[in-house]
Formats: structure tokens, C-alpha cells, sequence
């Protein structure tokens, strides 16, 4: 006889479970000009589903990380994210308080804490709620990345709305439209199939006020899924123009995200190498450094800009040296 535990499993799936092909590049309508960079990028978003779909079928946080053994380190990332997303996606759908989340957080998942606040946005997005939240629950820090995950989503799966038309939620307030834009950001380099004239158009095409967020997410995105040899690194920094010091700060994110989980990738040290003009490793120390010289209390600005801020200014630093 199945128990309540395993019935909750099974509508789990059920009810929740997202086609594999709903990350497939033809089916986002995302234009990609090399079978390569389509299999890095598609690579990416079945990595997110390994995760999704085992968190749904586990009964409890502990085995998810061993359910995600087969997959391969670099992605492994993706799989926490999407682990996160459906923890949270469970806990909103039965008032769970986060608790699934936060046990999830604090402990399988507490190097991928980058990638799991991101993958809360992409629950919030999913179930329509507001921002404002989950953001008081989590790290007061990183709690921008779930504005991040929001972004994301709704650039990859509604990117004509948010892409093309520009459309900018009008629930969100003050630096959560820069936070989202991050997102939005990172979801262009897949939109685009990391193509660099598509990127470099699609940027121009927005207010300036917005452009440099943007153009923080496409480095990061860049950084960390990967998708750009050397000679499109180049013309990726030369496209971004004025932006290149926000191109090179969302690639260090990239790199202290990897260095956090220990998990690295080729790829990721050949972007910071152009982006950031430095190894990965000093890239990712580089922040570290900057959060240490950020005052710990929130003044005009969130400290999470301020930190964003002094990366920049710490990779100027370095490029003058």
C-alpha cells in the first residue's frame, strides 16, 4: 500500500514536472549558430531539470545531493538551482515557511548557496508571487540573487515580452528592477545563443539606464554556463564598450560561485582571463576582498550594490597595476 509520503511524491510529480524539451533551444525559439554552443547551452538547462525533478521525487533534503552524483561537476551547479527552485516551489504551494528550503540551504546545499537563492526566483516566478516574500527569509546579502532568479526565468521563457518589449514587472521597487535586470541579463546569453552581435544589439536596444545590469548578467552568464571560445570572448569584451568593467564583475560573480561550490570550469577561466583580465581563482579572491572593504549595514544603496561597485573598482585596480 503506498503511504501519504510516497502519495505526495507521485502528485509532486505529476502536477509539477517540466518537460525535458522545455529547454531545448528550438523550442525557446533561441537562434544559435554552432551545435556546439547549442549542446553547452541545452547542457545547462537539463542539468537544472535533473535537479528540479529530484528534488520533487525525494522525501527529504539529504538524498538530493547523492541523486545528483551522475551529474557532471560543471553542471552541478544547475542542478542545485533547480533542486532550490522545486524545494521552494513545494514549500509555497503547501505554506511550507520555506522550511524544505532553508533545510536545504543550510545544509546539502550550503557551497551552491549562490545558485539555490537564484533557483527561489525561479519559483516566485512560476507561482506569479511577489518578490517581497522571500527576500526578508533569506541571506540579507544574497537575497538579490532571488530577484536575479526572477529575471532569469522570465527572460527565458517569456523572452519576447521582457527581450524585445522590454516589459519590466510593476510590482517591483527600487534596486529590485536593477536585480531583475541582472537576471534578465544572464537569460540574453542563452536567448542569443551566445551570439555576440545578438547580445551586443539586444542591449542597445534598451534604455541606458539599464544597460550596464544587463550587461553584468550576460558576463556572468558567459562565465559560468560557458558558450564562447577565445576570439568570441575578445569580441564580447570589445561589444560591451563602456559596460566591459560590468561585463568583467559579473564574471568574477561566476568565478566565486565555482570557487564557493569547488566546482570549476575550463571555460569559466578562460572568460575571467579576458573579462576579468585575471586568473579565476584571483577573480573569485578579488571579491572577497571587495565584500571585506563594503560596510556591513545597508545605507542609501543595498550592500549587494556596493559590493558589485567595489569589484569594479577593485578590477581597475588591478588592470592599472
Amino acid at each position: 500500500m503506498v503511504g501519504v509520503t510516497g502519495v505526495a511524491r507521485w502528485l509532486r510529480l505529476r502536477l509539477l514536472r517540466i518537460d525535458r524539451a522545455a529547454v531545448e533551444c528550438c523550442r525557446r525559439g533561441f537562434v544559435v549558430d554552432s551545435a556546439a554552443v547549442r549542446a553547452r547551452l541545452e547542457a545547462a538547462g537539463q542539468a537544472f531539470l535533473d535537479g528540479y525533478h529530484a528534488a520533487l521525487a525525494s522525501t527529504g533534503v539529504g538524498g538530493i545531493p547523492l541523486a545528483l552524483a551522475p551529474v557532471p561537476p560543471i553542471m552541478r551547479g544547475f542542478a542545485f538551482e533547480g533542486a532550490a527552485m522545486a524545494l521552494a516551489l513545494c514549500d509555497l504551494l503547501t505554506l511550507g515557511r520555506w522550511r524544505r528550503l532553508r533545510a536545504f540551504l543550510t545544509g546539502p546545499a550550503s557551497a551552491h548557496t549562490y545558485m539555490v537563492h537564484v533557483g527561489v526566483g525561479w519559483a516566485l516566478a512560476r507561482c506569479r508571487r511577489h518578490v517581497a516574500i522571500a527576500m526578508p527569509a533569506f541571506d540579507k546579502l544574497l537575497s538579490w540573487l532571488v530577484v536575479d532568479g526572477y529575471g532569469f526565468h522570465e527572460g527565458y521563457f517569456h523572452w519576447s515580452h521582457y527581450l524585445r518589449e522590454q516589459y519590466l514587472p510593476r510590482h517591483l521597487r527600487d534596486y529590485e528592477v536593477r536585480a531583475f535586470d541582472q537576471g534578465l541579463g544572464r537569460s540574453l546569453w542563452f536567448v542569443a545563443g551566445a551570439g555576440v552581435d545578438r547580445v551586443r544589439a539586444t542591449i542597445a536596444s534598451f534604455p541606458e539606464e539599464r544597460r550596464g545590469d544587463l550587461w553584468s548578467g550576460v558576463g556572468l552568464a558567459c562565465a559560468y554556463a560557458g558558450g564562447a571560445d577565445q576570439s568570441c570572448l575578445e569580441m564580447l569584451r570589445r561589444a560591451s564598450g563602456g559596460y566591459a568593467p560590468m561585463l568583467g564583475q559579473g564574471a568574477a560573480f561566476a568565478a566565486k560561485a565555482r570557487d564557493k561550490a569547488g566546482n570549476p570550469a575550463p571555460h569559466t577561466a578562460k572568460a575571467c582571463l579576458v573579462l576579468c583580465g585575471m586568473r579565476a581563482e584571483e577573480a573569485a579572491a578579488l571579491t572577497d576582498r571587495a565584500l571585506a572593504l563594503v560596510p556591513a549595514e545597508d545605507c542609501e544603496e543595498p550592500r549587494y550594490e556596493r559590493w558589485r561597485r567595489e569589484i569594479r573598482r577593485q578590477l581597475a585596480i588591478e588592470a592599472a597595476a
